[in-house]
């Protein structure tokens, strides 16, 4: 009986061995690691031809109808997560491939965003360079007590950075096109207008669900509404944003500044301007990158694939 090929992907810290015990698969499976990412479209088919099962890390690798139709020998892909928007779900069931997720624990993006907030608002990055070069103290911080949070989308993450504001004595505002002030008050925050929200807030977060409503739900038009000392945070997805517009505004510096950890393009191209403007704060989409979370991505990887070997049911995304 031929051994299994699985692929994990994108495995950028060499951590899918060190939080799951693969050894359960031994003389079943013939199991690959790739650590780089690949996105030319001919180099990622050529990779992945070979394998029967590809293990994907959340959205890092798209796996599209164009890709899945060059990869006949697929028959299972294991997600970490249950929600994926970049596998066309569609297209691996006419090709006969199941689709199955893991556990996830949330709460990563949360505690990001709050250290994004906290390190814009002290200047830590800057800081922390002057210190290393020899220097010493080189700004004055922004108090948070008194200040105006204003969240963009207050689910399950937002609710939870509401709960962090207040903590630290923040004024709470909150906008999405279905919140109710009920749910509101209940998170003890102020339901306002999108437009208010973006001349009030002295910090912005935003907390929601990319799709074709929300995509550039942060344009050019909110950016001007933005006072010039307000910072915009975004640990959901890039699309959110314009980008183009964003860049303009930072580049202009007509708003302090942007902290964030999602990008239209991931990994960001080398010469991105995000990654050299001095008003931007940039971490390479690590709100779901913590040790709880990655054990239990790879722990439930490994016994997916065993219960696909067995024939047991896996919990498919549908």
């Amino acid at each position: 009986m031929p051994v299994t090929k699985v692929a994990v992907l994108d495995d950028y810290q060499d951590a899918a061995l060190q939080m799951a015990d693969w050894s359960i698969l031994d003389g079943q499976v013939e199991l690959t690691i790739f650590q780089d990412h690949v996105s030319e479209p001919d180099a990622v088919a050529e990779r992945l031809a070979p394998f029967d099962v590809i293990c994907a890390m959340r959205e890092r690798t798209p796996l599209r109808r164009p890709l899945l139709e060059r990869l006949p020998n697929l028959k299972l892909i294991v997600s970490t997560a249950m929600r994926n928007a970049s596998i066309d779900l569609a297209a691996a069931k006419e090709f006969g491939i199941a689709v199955c997720g893991t556990g996830y624990r949330s709460h990563g993006a949360a505690e990001l965003t709050w250290a994004l907030i906290m390190a814009a608002a002290k200047f830590i990055p800057e800081e922390c360079a002057s210190v290393r070069s020899g220097g010493w103290q080189t700004k004055v911080g922004k108090d948070l007590k008194g200040a105006t949070l204003g969240i963009v989308g207050l689910g399950r993450l937002g609710a939870t950075v509401a709960k962090y504001a207040h903590a630290f004595d923040m004024n709470v505002i909150a906008w999405s096109t279905n919140l109710t002030q009920e749910k509101a008050t209940e998170h003890g925050a102020r339901l306002v207008s999108k437009e208010q929200l973006f001349r009030d807030a002295d910090m912005i977060t935003l907390h929601l669900v990319l799709s074709e409503r929300t995509r550039g739900i942060v344009g050019a038009a909110e950016f001007a509404l933005m006072k010039p000392t307000a910072w915009l945070v975004n640990t959901s997805r890039g699309p959110l944003v314009d980008e183009a517009a964003l860049i303009d505004v930072l580049s202009r510096k007509a708003i302090a500044g942007a902290a964030l950890d999602v990008f239209d393009t991931e990994p960001l191209p080398p010469n991105h301007p995000l990654r050299s403007l001095p008003n931007a704060l940039v971490t390479p989409h690590i709100g779901f990158v913590t040790e709880e979370t990655y054990r239990i991505f790879y722990q439930d990887t490994v016994e997916a694939i065993r219960a696909w070997l067995n024939g047991r049911p896996v919990r498919q995304i549908n």
